[in-house]
């Protein structure tokens, strides 16, 4: 009996399952009675709209390759090695710089003005650099205006760039006020170590020694004392090596201070 009364309450439960389940689809075939051709309107749209969503992709990436492909062929062109008359080639070649210049800047003005962002700044910002030896004023208002690019990469390099034309030039407090911002923006692009070095270099050329050396030491003790996430130490980045090289020369004394390079991790 007993037995039974268990075998009885599953197949009520059963039953209540089943009659609430047809119960349900009862309701819904209701709601949808008629409806039928919105639903595949609806359906339709959809595979309509997943359809437009890949073909934009496919465009969108076919579009950045052809940017990427662009932009490297006007970077070719601003590489291309100078006419050395001792050394004949019969690779195309300029005559001079500002000859290699124009025709880089050429290119990468069809790049900007055919592609967006990234590539139409990426492309502003090698125009300006070639411009620095073409008109030079030019230039360097250019790169002040690129320096507040919304692409960050963008923005780093020009005003890196500024910075080195600007010390360059003389003009030593413009460019130290730049590697200072630099340093404090620390792009991934333009890093802090980068940024710090050079601005060493202008303290060293402004008579700055204590400031330079100050700089230099924080650089390679920052660096020689760096780990990584799994506690051991990192490699020495070539500006540490550049900036202990520096201070070995400005300040032998603070040098000797400095915490003992890895020996594995030397050069």
């Amino acid at each position: 009996m007993a037995k039974y009364k268990k075998k009885r309450a599953r197949e009520l439960r059963h039953d209540r399952f089943r009659d609430t389940t047809m119960s349900f689809f009862d309701r819904l075939g209701d709601r949808l009675e008629g409806r039928g051709r919105t639903i595949l309107y609806g359906l339709g749209a959809f595979i309509l709209a997943a359809v437009l969503v890949v073909a934009f992709v496919k465009w969108r990436n076919r579009k950045a390759d052809e940017a990427q492909q662009a932009l490297g062929r006007a970077i070719s062109i601003s590489n291309t090695a100078l006419a050395n008359p001792s050394a004949p080639t019969t690779e195309p070649t300029f005559s001079n710089e500002k000859e290699r210049a124009g025709r880089a800047i050429e290119e990468f003005e069809k790049v900007a003005a055919k592609y967006r962002d990234p590539y139409h700044s990426e492309s502003r910002y090698f125009i300006a650099v070639n411009r620095l030896a073409i008109d030079r004023p030019k230039a360097m208002s250019e790169l002040a205006e690129l320096s507040n690019s919304s692409v960050k990469e963008v923005a780093a390099l020009s005003k890196f760039a500024l910075a080195q034309a600007n010390e360059s030039d003389g003009k030593l407090d413009e460019a130290a006020k730049l590697y200072s911002e630099l340093a404090k923006f620390n792009s991934p692009t333009i890093t802090q170590e980068t940024a710090n070095l050079r601005l060493a270099k202008v303290y060293e050329k402004q008579g700055k020694k204590k400031e330079a050396a100050d700089l230099l030491f924080n650089i390679v003790d920052a660096s020689r004392k760096a780990k990584g996430p799994d506690k051991l130490p990192l490699p020495t980045s070539s500006a540490a090596r550049e900036a202990a090289d520096e201070l070995k020369k400005l300040d032998p004394d603070r040098y000797g201070q400095l915490p003992a390079e890895n020996p594995l991790l030397a050069g």
